[in-house]
């Protein structure tokens, strides 16, 4: 059974507790009281029947059962369709949870219906019912109660997120690499709540605007206007942690930036130093190829005359230069044109 509480209530009191939405219906028509219905994921037959008693709209009945709702208020004749989000700061998980309420309050009932066990609407109604002069002042007294225990819920929630982003602050000059993705994952839950908190300062001021012509009394009119200064507080620091996650966002890619840069400086330098080093190996290395190539210039040099000198001194019998009387001087000439011929083409390559 969904219905998680049901009672009518008369001159501030409660009467009877019935135990099914038929007898309740009958009981209400008896006393002429107020009709607080409270219902947790009702079947569509349950919902329709409450909405076929009090006369529901189609399209708000229909916006109870799917969820899934932004906060609104829409008006429907003399009834009134509320969705609130309630929320909850999750220590464990360092998280902010969402609920959702539906309200429907008419002149001499209040329907609540709830997809999430998120709001004590058990407590709220405990102390209405502690207090029957607050309570008798029918329906909007219920839903001034509602309003300011779902606002209430927020102050926790601000309080987990401000202690998230000063942990965050303080990451941000650290060598941390999941920063940026808890900025961002932080970034979402802080748009969820602009999402739930911003549509409460149109929807207050809609619901004084309309004090008078239905007939609120003056406690609840100082009430709803309390409730919406305290609105506006949370909206004013919700935005304020959007501005502060962007520019930490901002400060964060500046630092990874000038870290980057930082890198990439010594990076250079360290380059800058390899092509130094380099250029001095090349440049020891021609030097050492230009003295090779002097070296091994002179070597062929001399080897022609060595080679000239080396055949007319191996001392054979059947050698017809050493008889020959030009012989002496052939060898010398011979050895002085090699060598002649040698340094001048070792001197045209610019090897000397």
């Amino acid at each position: 059974m969904s219905i998680i509480d049901n009672a009518v209530y008369a001159r501030g009191y409660r009467t009877e507790n019935p135990q099914s939405l038929e007898e309740t219906f009958d009981i209400l028509k008896k006393c002429q009281g107020m009709a607080w219905i409270g219902l947790y994921r009702p079947e569509l037959q349950e919902t329709q029947a409450v909405a076929d008693e009090f006369g529901l709209h189609p399209l708000a009945v229909e916006d109870a059962m799917q969820g899934h709702q932004r906060s609104k208020l829409q008006r429907y004749g003399d009834t009134l369709f509320l969705v609130l989000r309630p929320a909850r700061y999750l220590d464990d998980v360092e998280k902010v949870d969402f609920g959702e309420l539906h309200l429907f309050v008419g002149p001499n009932f209040v329907v609540t219906i709830r997809h999430a066990e998120m709001l004590d609407i058990g407590m709220v109604r405990r102390q209405l019912e502690a207090d029957p002069a607050r309570l008798a002042q029918g329906p909007q007294a219920v839903l001034h109660a509602l309003l300011d225990e779902v606002i209430n819920q927020y102050l926790p929630v601000l309080a987990g997120v401000q202690n998230d982003i000063d942990e965050i602050e303080d990451q941000l000059f650290e060598t941390d690499n999941d920063v940026a993705r808890r900025i961002y994952a932080l970034s979402c839950e802080v748009i969820d709540l602009q999402r739930a908190t911003q549509p409460l300062v149109p929807l207050l001021e809609a619901l004084q605007a309309g004090a008078e012509k239905y007939g609120l009394e003056p406690e609840v009119q100082h009430g709803l206007r309390d409730v919406q200064d305290q609105v506006q507080l949370i909206v004013d620091t919700v935005n304020a942690f959007r501005a502060l996650l962007q520019n930490a966002l901002t400060v964060h890619a500046a630092l990874v930036g000038q870290r980057q840069n930082e890198e990439m400086r010594k990076l250079s330098e360290s380059s800058l130093r390899q092509n130094e080093e380099m250029r001095t190996l090349t440049e020891s290395s021609l030097k050492q190829n230009e003295e090779v190539k002097k070296i091994s210039s002179w070597a062929a040099i001399l080897f022609g005359p060595t080679l000239v000198g080396t055949i007319y001194g191996m001392n054979f019998r059947v050698m017809p230069e050493l008889e020959w009387a030009f012989g002496y001087p052939f060898s010398i000439a011979l050895m002085v044109l090699i060598g002649l011929g040698l340094y001048a083409s070792f001197k045209y390559r610019k090897w000397l």
